[in-house]
């Protein structure tokens, strides 16, 4: 491992460490209408008998949306909204991509308060795309100057905040005086698809818009990352899918994930990379990436954790549904508050399918 000389010739590791999160939601709740909306989807009167047992127990409570109220303050399923009638083509949604995206994610960052000196910016979304990219808009809309080194980490699915803090991590340990800033924004909401079968209605029923500001830096106080660990499930590629079409990004969401999460959390490789010598228990926190009530039950049971060992992806889960990218950070951020926990793991799931975290422990 790479070392440092330190002050009177000891040596200290170098270090990356989440200084402070903020975190945004829009402020149209569409969770209600979508259910009431898909029910009317499906034919089949079991189907929509089942449906509607699934969105009762999927342990979500409201889903935000940066479409705006129909006429008559309707959702955007309702007359006058976005999805009225016929299924907007994909320039359409990006263009609505191009214009809220940067804002969701610009009120995040504002909940940092004064930024100071930034000197790198990380962003990633797997929502939408645009060029100049999202990461210049944000630069440009903070001011920041135009050498300022960018990363754009795009389409990677709910564990883009995993890979995004990664690269903030390398470039903490690498370059002392780093201070980057870290930006997940995703818009799930633009993604509705006209559906008349059961699966792609369940998997669109998880997906909200949320957006989340990180600093990173090589000193405390706040959660120090440690030891990232990747992992791909074999045999397992089309389990979790974004296609592109002519009508927005339609999600694939098997309901064998949560199996295929729960049967490698047993396997011994994995949990060394997740347990790192730890026995389950001692880990006292725990940020799993919120993505549906049934993974969150997997990862559980995978792991024999307590029962209350996830109720901050559960909080999560129940507040804002699953926002993609977004969803860990805004974990972590309760984590971060609560000055109790000491030692954790990060952990998201998805396309691949592949897991991806890391360890962090909190510093003084």
């Amino acid at each position: 491992m790479l070392v440092v000389a330190g002050s009177f010739g000891e040596t200290v590791t170098p270090t990356a460490c989440i200084n402070a999160i903020a975190t945004a939601v829009p402020s149209h709740d569409v969770h209600r209408a979508f259910i009431q909306w898909a029910e009317h989807q499906l034919v089949d009167m079991r189907e929509r008998a089942l449906f509607r047992r699934m969105a009762e127990r999927s342990g979500i409570g409201h889903r935000w949306s940066v479409l705006p109220y129909a006429e008559n303050g309707g959702s955007p399923v309702d007359p006058g909204g976005f999805y009225e009638s016929a299924s907007p083509g994909t320039a359409a949604r990006m263009r609505v991509y191009a214009e809220e995206a940067p804002r969701l994610a610009l009120r995040a960052i504002a909940g940092l308060g004064p930024l100071g000196r930034i000197t790198h910016l990380v962003v990633a979304s797997c929502t939408g795309f645009v060029a100049p990219g999202i990461d210049q808009i944000i630069a440009a809309e903070l001011g920041l100057p135009g050498d300022i080194e960018r990363t754009l980490v795009g389409f990677m699915g709910c564990y883009a905040a995993v890979a995004a803090l990664r690269v903030a991590y390398h470039i903490a340990r690498s370059e002392p005086g780093a201070r980057i800033l870290v930006v997940n924004v995703e818009l799930s909401s633009l993604h509705l698809q006209y559906e008349a079968r059961l699966e792609p209605l369940l998997a669109m029923l998880q997906f909200g818009d949320g957006a989340a500001a990180m600093i990173v830096s090589g000193e405390g106080p706040g959660f120090a990352l440690e030891r990232p660990f990747a992992a791909t499930l074999p045999d397992s590629a089309q389990l979790i899918r974004w296609d592109v079409g002519d009508t927005g990004f339609a999600m694939h969401l098997s309901g064998e994930v949560p199996g295929r999460i729960a049967e490698a959390l047993r396997d011994d490789a994995l949990r060394a990379a997740l347990l790192s010598g730890s026995a389950a228990g001692d880990i006292d926190s725990w940020a799993v990436h919120a993505g549906g009530r049934s993974v969150l039950d997997a990862v559980e049971h995978g792991l024999s954790l307590d029962p209350d060992a996830l109720a901050d992806s559960r909080a999560v889960l129940a507040a804002f549904g699953n926002m993609s990218s977004a969803t860990l950070p805004f974990v972590l951020s309760r984590l971060l508050r609560e000055p109790d926990r000491t030692h954790g793991v990060a952990l998201a799931f998805g396309p691949g399918l592949a897991a991806e975290g890391f360890h962090f422990r909190r510093l003084r």
